[in-house]
């Protein structure tokens, strides 16, 4: 185990996010060996999700190291932070050198604010597709898309998926799958109606109008 090459791996949280962007993805990490979390922010200050959680970050980013897999998460009220020049800054900085440029739900819109991808498929949350479309990047509908050193998850709930695709990544198949099994991801949902595509016209309206409400542009 001492021979096991550590990765350095950086959630960006921030005021109004998506907890389960972030919480699923970091669960699964930290079934991993070898892994060591960063929780970043400007400050260390709690901050509040938009769930009302309240959620302490433990780096700065002014203290961050160089990080292996940089990741960030979307939020029902990111459009307050996603123009951030210090969160857009940080990212390009990190994203120069880090081996994963990641994201989860909306969190695909800062990297493509960032400039982070450009060329790249990406995924993002269904009502998400269209603003990250008018940002030129190609919207993938696929639970995960890697493009590359690019690795991006749907909306909220795919973040675990998208956290076993890392693990596969950096530790293998066989890990990812211990990981999986620790956390017991075994998902057997009570309803069909987890896309827009099976949930039908009249669900995803209703949707729409739940999240446009809590934006502070509508989707």
């Amino acid at each position: 185990m001492s021979n096991l090459q550590q990765y350095i791996v950086g959630l960006i949280i921030y005021p109004g996010m998506t907890t389960l962007d972030i919480v699923g993805p970091q669960t699964v990490f930290s079934a991993l060996p070898g892994i060591k979390l960063h929780r970043i922010w400007k400050a260390l200050e709690p901050i509040e999700a938009d769930d009302g959680m309240v959620v302490v970050p433990d780096t700065t980013f002014a203290d961050c190291p160089p990080l292996d897999v940089l990741c960030i998460g979307g939020g029902l009220k990111q459009m307050a932070v996603v123009d951030d020049s210090e969160v857009l800054e940080f990212l390009r900085k990190q994203g120069s050198t880090a081996k994963f440029i990641t994201s989860v739900c909306g969190g695909s819109v800062f990297l493509a604010k960032a400039g982070l991808l450009q060329g790249y498929r990406a995924a993002t949350h269904w009502a998400m597709r269209e603003e990250l479309s008018k940002l030129g990047v190609e919207v993938g509908t696929e639970r995960v898309v890697i493009d590359g050193n690019r690795i991006s998850g749907g909306g909220v709930t795919a973040g675990i998926d998208f956290g076993l695709t890392i693990a596969k990544a950096l530790r293998g198949e066989e890990a990812a799958k211990l990981a999986q099994l620790s956390i017991e991801y075994d998902p057997a949902p009570p309803f069909d109606a987890g896309s827009p595509e099976k949930a039908g016209p009249e669900l995803v309206q209703k949707a729409l109008s739940f999240i446009a409400g809590h934006l502070e542009v509508a989707v």
